[in-house]
């Protein structure tokens, strides 16, 4: 039982990794039916700006406040990223057909990848932990400070969210921007201006969970967010794209399952179990756990 139990605790910190990230990518396609495939890049932007700026402060011995600025310095500059990558790579393309945004979006990606890996090289980087580790044993199950740490930013982050879309005058606008954009724009609702804090905000979501794991593995490199953006991808699929509470499901559900498979022998299918699981969501219910069905008028 005690196995079990450590195996469904692995499970839902890596599943609160999944599901702050897929959150992005619910969002952006939520507001423009855009599948932003460089979220998964600037997730690892995130990990390589808390690491750079951990070392600024020293790092040596980690404090809450220092992870409290390594944190935020790095949402920051990812949700600038973010901005900047929407004005300059989407916004042009925003009326042009949908394939073509998708092969910009994987074009935006793979010149992230490459352009970290000749700035910061290619070897793998030690990330000296921002937050202070501790280790607690209960009834044979060891619980890891960091995965407390994982899930509880995951909920704070995931509420937060939730309470700005459902809650706040920005996530109305959100909203009607992502119901229709000539209507909203009738209104007085400045959709650029909306549609740019999307991506702020999706990209902020995404550092975030890049210095959690990256505290977790102590191990960032520039193609860091190739596996965990696709995995997250999966999850959005998963939970219904578009949907928020979907996303966080589908992170959830996804990281359950690769810690069951994993913890039961079969570590070496562990990411086939993420695309296993789209491939089953495709044939049996494409919209996902959550989403609709909406058929397209030709």
């Amino acid at each position: 039982m005690a196995e079990f139990i450590q195996h469904v605790l692995n499970g839902l910190s890596l599943g609160a990794v999944y599901a702050v990230i897929a959150l992005g990518y619910t969002m952006v396609y939520g507001i423009l039916s855009l599948i932003n495939f460089a979220h998964g890049d600037v997730f690892m932007l995130g990990a390589f700006v808390g690491f750079y700026v951990g070392r600024a402060m020293g790092g040596e011995d980690p404090t809450l406040a220092g992870a409290f600025v390594v944190t935020m310095t790095s949402m920051l500059a990812c949700a600038a990223i973010g901005v900047l990558i929407e004005r300059g790579a989407y916004r042009p393309l925003r009326n042009r057909p949908r394939l073509t945004c998708l092969i910009t979006a994987i074009g935006v990606s793979l010149f992230l990848e490459n352009a970290a890996q000749l700035v910061f090289g290619a070897a793998p980087r030690f990330f000296a932990p921002v937050f202070p580790e501790d280790t607690y044993e209960i009834g044979g199950v060891t619980i890891l400070s960091n995965q407390l740490l994982v899930i509880g930013v995951g909920v704070v982050l995931m509420a937060a969210l939730q309470i700005i879309v459902f809650r706040t005058r920005l996530g109305m606008a959100m909203r009607a921007v992502s119901f229709n954009h000539e209507v909203a724009a009738l209104m007085g609702i400045p959709v650029n201006r909306i549609i740019s804090l999307t991506f702020g905000m999706g990209s902020a979501l995404a550092a975030a969970a890049g210095i959690l794991v990256a505290q977790t593995y102590k191990s960032v490199n520039p193609l860091l967010g190739m596996n965990y953006g696709l995995k997250a991808f999966v999850a959005a699929v998963l939970g219904g794209i578009g949907n928020i509470p979907g996303a966080v499901v589908g992170g959830l559900v996804l990281g359950f399952a690769e810690s069951l498979v994993s913890g039961y022998g079969g570590s070496g299918y562990r990411d086939a179990i993420a695309f296993g699981v789209l491939i089953l969501i495709l044939i049996f219910k494409p919209s996902g756990l959550f989403g609709r069905f909406v058929p397209e008028k030709v």
